[in-house]
């Protein structure tokens, strides 16, 4: 066997090696999802046995009793004020955080590198440390319990790690199209929305997916200033884990629901999350 046909053996089998490998970790990641789907579709009495039992019968039970069939609180003002607390501060995050990243990548101000320093060095205190101040703050504001003040924190929470991810993809834009625009007359706010946006538009959707992700999980300060009215769905969530015990598989249904916008956002944007998350991956 000759030494180019040996190699390109040696490579075809490297590829089937890698191909069997990256099936076994997709199998890996879904199986806890597809357990918990089965979980919600038993009864309670059939998702507590142990060990679980495949062949028991299916039902809805799970999911009519989290919409409130069964007589309990409906989540549809939880699930609501998670949409309008994600959406809206993953679209301050967004407005505030191009700018930002123009002038750090392209028009860059000086010690633009510090700058990004200061932005990384706000994710690096925990977020227990800051409740008590922002606790005190809120209640003294009259803000407790206001889903404008979730907008408002988690838009400053996502926007350092948003100014990271969009710097690097404008980076990635050519200088040589931007000073065309300038040449051609155009002002700052024209080449923000009609030159850098477009080209930028996978980016831009990466990040907005993943600061809407962020803002959908959040729990703790989610927990400690909401009571009734501005209850996000992860609050929810934890409600039905109560002194009676835990109700596995009306959990799983509400987890499985709570998770599909993620799911559904992820699945809408993955052509242009995965074109801007390999923005700057290969030069």
């Amino acid at each position: 066997m000759s030494t180019t046909a040996l190699r390109a053996r040696r490579a075809r089998g490297k590829g089937a090696g890698l191909g069997l490998l990256a099936w076994l970790l997709g199998i890996a990641f879904f199986l806890p999802i597809a357990w918990m789907a089965l979980t919600s579709l038993h009864s309670e009495t059939d998702a507590a046995t142990n060990p679980p039992s495949f062949a028991a019968s299916l039902t809805l039970d799970g999911y009519r009793e989290f919409f409130g069939a069964g007589g309990g609180a409906s989540p549809w003002p939880a699930l609501i004020n998670s949409t309008v607390a994600s959406v809206a501060s993953t679209l301050l995050v967004l407005l505030l955080a191009f700018p930002a990243a123009y002038a750090l990548s392209i028009n860059r101000v000086r010690k633009w590198t510090d700058v990004l320093f200061f932005f990384l060095s706000t994710k690096m205190l925990p977020a227990v440390a800051g409740l008590l101040p922002i606790y005190l703050f809120a209640k003294n504001a009259g803000m407790l319990d206001n889903i404008w003040l979730l907008v408002i924190l988690y838009t400053s929470m996502n926007l350092p790690i948003a100014v990271w991810m969009m710097q690097s993809f404008l980076a990635e834009i050519p200088v040589a199209v931007i000073e065309a625009a300038k040449v051609d007359g155009a002002r700052l706010p024209t080449i923000l929305a009609r030159v850098v946006a477009p080209i930028s538009l996978p980016g831009m959707a990466a990040t907005a997916l993943i600061c809407f992700i962020f803002s959908w999980n959040e729990l703790l300060f989610a927990r400690v200033l909401t009571g009734v009215v501005a209850e996000t769905a992860p609050v929810f969530l934890t409600g039905f884990i109560t002194s009676q015990g835990l109700f596995l598989a009306k959990v799983c249904a509400a987890s499985l629901v709570i998770s599909l916008p993620v799911l559904a956002a992820g699945f809408a944007a993955q052509d242009k999350l995965v074109q801007g998350l390999s923005l700057g991956a290969v030069k």
